[in-house]
């Protein structure tokens, strides 16, 4: 790890993280980089001082996705409820206990309201 530039490879070791993260960080800009046609480099410096400017961001960005997650679980709660008295609300309008039609007679046979 002498070299100026580190690669994608030698970054992750460096940092103890994975490729995948790292891919991320460059892909939504935040990371520091440089790109060589599709080759990507690191300058070990620039990471250091990335790495300093967002030391104990991360209980930031944890209190955002806690409340963003909460509030996709009570939406997901609310969907599932909706889609069930949907479909509860369908089966009572649809299905009678009697074939046919409400309004029909069926021979022999009186419907009894229900």
């Amino acid at each position: 790890m002498d070299s100026a530039y580190l690669t994608i490879r030698q970054l992750a070791e460096y940092l103890n993280v994975k490729r995948s993260t790292l891919y991320f960080q460059v892909a939504s800009g935040e990371l520091p980089h440089y790109r060589i046609g599709r080759l990507i480099r690191f300058r070990k410096d620039e990471v250091d001082a990335w790495m300093k400017n967002h030391r104990g961001e991360n209980r930031q960005i944890g209190l955002r996705t806690n409340r963003i997650l909460n509030t996709v679980n009570r939406s997901k709660a609310s969907i599932n409820n909706l889609v069930k008295n949907a479909i509860d609300d369908v089966k009572r309008k649809r299905y009678t206990p009697m074939p046919g039609k409400p309004d029909q007679k069926i021979k022999g046979l009186e419907r009894k309201e229900v």
